[in-house]
């Protein structure tokens, strides 16, 4: 069914490639008039190109809708502030949001400079709430809209050697948390996506790092699995690949537009391929120990080990090889 946002106006950063270019693309096939906002940087935020920008803008118009690309970088409130103008100074209106520029510079944490840390956290994060300000005064204004933000799996659970970018994705699902209960009342919703595909920024991450992170089981190895000459692994290997194209995270994206997702505000949802999951929240915790009173430093030394983690694994244990007081003696 065609038309599901007829009429309607929606900003996007970050949507002259992958994910971005992939929504921009759904909701103007869907009737919305979008406006398409991608300096055209490179995965490290360095560089500038119009061309993205332009490319997905003259893809909606060939099909027969409405488009305008805006090329501010969002890392600024001025750069935020000018998407949102842009869609009021085009078409007088704006009724969704849908955040996703970001950029990486990969450095495990006891080599990442100051720079790398200011750089990540300023696009990623603050380039969240440049936009979300002042669209969140003029959606309150009119009891109306729709934000879709983009967290990722590195703040929710952790990657190795993305400090950076996981406090600041970290930090947009806690923005997102607190803005829905902000907005909520006026009829605007806020969610989250946390996205698995292959996209520009993941292909940026260096095979070594993908392989240290699925040894410790931080993260699964990027890439589907190589081929080895058995026909059933190539082929599995082939519908692996497949199915982490980014235009699988649109849809469900698209979905929190709509006028009918109006009651669902402030989760973040996984989505990879074929699946769409919806993440439990922090609170309440899922395990807990409990006593009427002061715990005791050796009552927790009991308990914690035996029933809080019990069966909870360490992310990334300590080599064999080194020694561990408390694991070794």
């Amino acid at each position: 069914m065609a038309g599901l946002l007829e009429g309607k106006v929606i900003a996007m950063t970050g949507a002259g490639r992958g994910i971005g270019r992939e929504c921009a693309l759904l909701a103007a096939r869907e009737g919305a008039r979008v406006v398409v906002n991608d300096p055209g940087v490179n995965p490290d935020g360095s560089g500038h190109d119009d061309g993205p920008a332009a490319q997905v803008v003259d893809e909606i118009k060939k099909m027969g809708g409405e488009a305008v690309a805006n090329l501010q970088d969002v890392s600024t409130m001025e750069g935020g502030e000018s998407v949102i103008r842009s869609a009021l100074d085009t078409w007088g209106r704006l009724d969704g949001l849908i955040n996703l520029a970001a950029i990486l510079r990969d450095r495990m944490v006891f080599n990442l400079t100051e720079q790398e840390w200011d750089d990540v956290i300023r696009v990623d994060l603050k380039g969240h709430f440049t936009t979300i300000k002042p669209a969140s005064v003029l959606m309150r204004q009119q009891r109306y809209g729709r934000i879709v933000n983009f967290s990722s799996v590195s703040g929710l659970r952790g990657n190795s050697g993305q400090a950076n970018y996981g406090a600041a994705k970290a930090g947009i699902a806690g923005l997102t948390w607190v803005a829905a209960r902000d907005l909520g009342r006026y009829g605007v919703t806020v969610n989250a996506i946390a996205p698995g595909a292959a996209t520009r920024l993941t292909n940026a991450v260096p095979a070594s790092a993908r392989e240290i992170r699925a040894a410790k089981g931080i993260a699964a190895a990027g890439g589907p699995p190589k081929a080895d000459g058995n026909a059933m692994v190539n082929k599995a290997a082939e519908e692996q690949a497949a199915m982490r194209g980014p235009e699988f995270v649109a849809p469900m994206t698209v979905y929190l537009l709509l006028d009918e997702a109006w009651n669902v505000n402030g989760r973040v949802f996984q989505v990879a391929g074929g699946h769409v999951g919806l993440l439990q929240d922090m609170y309440p915790p899922f395990k807990n120990i409990y006593k009427h009173g002061q715990w005791t430093l050796d009552e927790l030394r009991m308990l914690v080990p035996t029933n809080l983690m019990e069966g909870v694994q360490n992310p990334a244990p300590p080599a064999a090889d080194i020694a561990v007081p408390g694991r070794d003696s």
